[in-house]
């Protein structure tokens, strides 16, 4: 099969409309994406069941009104369900699925190796036997992929070498939907996406998604972790903010706060790219003030 060319992509989920943090995310993947020659690619995360279609159409406006442009037309996740079933027989015929019915609270305080993290997760349903499977089948399991590594390193061009705990990540929940970090992953390569550009709170994920992208043998892609917008306080940017979204605030003023936020002087996306220096992006993040 002949692998679609280089891209890059914006990814939200419709759980909210875009506020100025994520626009200037989206900006920042599209001007990544073009300076280098990819193609770019909108993909339209609404696996969640906490996602909406109106919320999605009005993402997808909004992109197209602050000047964002891309190759394809979006991709919902949603319609590729062939596709993550795929990957999950193939990793299940390779002997590296296993079912788990831990709840989250177990997960949670359950005892870890004094290396992981908060939130990983412990192995408790790796090597059950028949008896013991039984016996905890008192919820549909979600499956997990039973990894060989407790650590993986992903090269990151603001970050450098970056790495992260990779766990028994799960591929399927116990509801049936396809994981993010299942999800993420095979449609990047379904897709032609070598290119990954996304906030920084995202770096601590890439690891898991980097190791299970080579266990499918696709090449780790290229990372661009980006920093984070935060309120007056310091904290991660939300619509309790005010004046954030691009209904609020308006075309013209998000685009110069966007490019006075990262050192430009150009207020379209056009003249941005003719001045674009990944090298001289800022590494730190950006505190949003609303006019």
């Amino acid at each position: 099969m002949t692998r679609p060319a280089p891209a890059g992509r914006f990814a939200p989920s419709p759980s909210a409309d875009l506020h100025i943090g994520n626009l200037r995310t989206a900006v920042l993947a599209w001007l990544f994406a073009r300076s280098s020659g990819r193609r770019f690619l909108i993909r339209v995360e609404d696996l969640d069941d906490r996602t909406f279609p109106d919320i999605a159409a009005r993402q997808i406006a909004d992109l197209a009104a602050i000047g964002v442009t891309w190759d394809s037309p979006p991709e919902y996740q949603t319609a590729h369900a062939a596709r993550y079933d795929g990957v999950i027989a193939e990793l299940q015929g390779r002997g590296l699925v296993y079912e788990c019915y831990c709840s989250r609270k177990e997960i949670q305080q359950a005892p870890r190796a004094p290396h992981a993290p908060e939130g990983a997760y412990p192995g408790t349903c790796r090597d059950l036997t028949d008896a013991q499977r039984r016996q905890r089948r008192t919820r549909p399991p979600a499956l997990r992929l039973r990894s060989d590594t407790y650590s993986y390193t992903v090269t990151d061009l603001l970050h450098g070498n970056y790495t992260g705990v990779v766990d028994d990540l799960v591929l399927r929940r116990g509801d049936g939907v396809p994981a993010y970090n299942l999800a993420v992953v095979v449609d990047d390569a379904a897709q032609g996406v070598d290119q990954v550009v996304r906030g920084d709170d995202l770096l601590s994920s890439a690891p898991r998604q980097a190791y299970l992208g080579a266990l499918l043998g696709h090449p780790q892609p290229v990372y661009a972790h980006v920093p984070l917008v935060l309120n007056a306080e310091g904290k991660r940017l939300a619509k309790r903010d005010g004046a954030v979204t691009l209904a609020e605030i308006g075309v013209e003023q998000a685009l110069a706060k966007i490019a006075d936020s990262l050192g430009m002087r150009a207020r379209r996306l056009e003249g941005m790219l003719a001045e674009f220096d990944s090298q001289r992006l800022p590494r730190e993040p950006w505190v949003y003030l609303p006019a």
